[in-house]
């Protein structure tokens, strides 16, 4: 009796080992990270994020603050330039900063709700949630899910990896990646500061208007040699391209036929120094991961490189025209 009492015991103490050894469910991780990342009143983050998608690789450093329950600054510079761009949202709605050429665009939209974004830890929470099909697996020092995405690239780049540490529970990379699973945009968090809270008047729109740029902003703008942009993807056909001068500038018009049928019309900036106003800009702000545009159901525009883009589509989706302006190579038509 003693022998079996001895057995018992043993095997009740292996069973307690192997559960206490035994690691989280997925469910009970995914409710942690959610509780921890957005039962938060706002947080500050900085992060590179690198665009793999043109010819050369971009990085860019991106400093994040949030503060609730719905006011946002995302400040975006690439490195090696003097260009940073912003997105705010504060109580009068949504702007897209660019303080080197003076220009300041106001939305009338709900940025971020309908639009994740991988830096945003929130919106990362909100997609592992959101993904039925999520998964995830673990090495000693991580979780790493795999999660479908739920931005403007989704169609393009539907799948991200989002490696959290396990000892701190917040995120160290997302990798976003394409149909074939290759990387095409990789976020690497260098710090996350939980708790941090900024003002509202921090959020103002004219703290950000940094007039020491303005001196190399005329050099930014001014394409002294006129390249025309064509896209790289298969499905488009160019039917026409016409090249129409005014005002001592060049704009160009190219007319893309066939089932999925465009206009893409380009021209240098043209940089207006009393211009500090916000301007009215229709649709939602689009990041497009080398700049912040604005898309409508039928048209998407933006500026990069000292050019300024616009694609008008009655046939073209939102993620299709992403594609288009994703695939802007300037010189001949491929």
């Amino acid at each position: 009796m003693r022998h079996k009492l001895i057995a018992f015991i043993v095997m009740l103490l292996s069973v307690l080992v192997l559960a206490a050894c035994g690691g989280n469910s997925q469910e009970d991780v995914l409710k942690d990270l959610n509780d921890k990342w957005n039962d938060v009143k706002g947080y500050e983050l900085d992060a590179s994020m690198e665009i793999k998608t043109g010819t050369e690789p971009r990085v860019y450093d991106v400093n994040v603050w949030h503060t609730e329950p719905d006011f946002y600054r995302v400040k975006v510079t690439q490195q090696g330039e003097d260009v940073t761009q912003m997105i705010i949202r504060n109580k009068e709605g949504v702007f897209v900063v660019t303080p080197s050429l003076r220009k300041t665009y106001k939305f009338q939209s709900e940025w971020p709700k309908q639009n994740s974004q991988a830096y945003l830890i929130g919106a990362l929470a909100e997609d592992l949630l959101a993904d039925e099909k999520v998964k995830m697996e673990e090495n000693d020092k991580s979780y790493i899910f795999t999660a479908a995405t739920r931005n403007n690239h989704k169609s393009i780049m539907p799948t991200q990896k989002i490696v959290v540490n396990k000892k701190t529970m917040l995120p160290t990379s997302v990798s976003v990646l394409n149909e074939a699973q290759e990387e095409q945009m990789v976020i690497t968090f260098k710090n996350i500061d939980l708790g941090m809270q900024h003002k509202e008047s921090e959020y103002a729109v004219e703290k950000f208007s940094d007039e020491e740029e303005t001196a190399s902003a005329s050099a930014e703008v001014v394409n002294t040699e006129f390249q025309t942009y064509y896209p790289t993807i298969d499905w488009a056909t160019l039917a026409d391209e016409e090249k129409v001068a005014e005002e001592g500038s060049e704009r160009v018009i190219l007319t893309f036929d066939g089932e999925k049928s465009f206009t893409l019309v380009q021209q240098p900036i043209v940089y207006d120094e009393t211009s500090t106003l916000p301007v009215y800009a229709p649709g939602d702000p689009a990041d497009l991961g080398f700049t912040i545009g604005a898309i409508t159901d039928n048209s998407i525009s933006w500026e990069r490189d000292g050019m300024s883009f616009f694609i008008a589509s009655n046939n073209l989706t939102k993620d299709e025209m992403i594609a288009v302006a994703s695939s802007l190579t300037p010189g001949g038509l491929k």
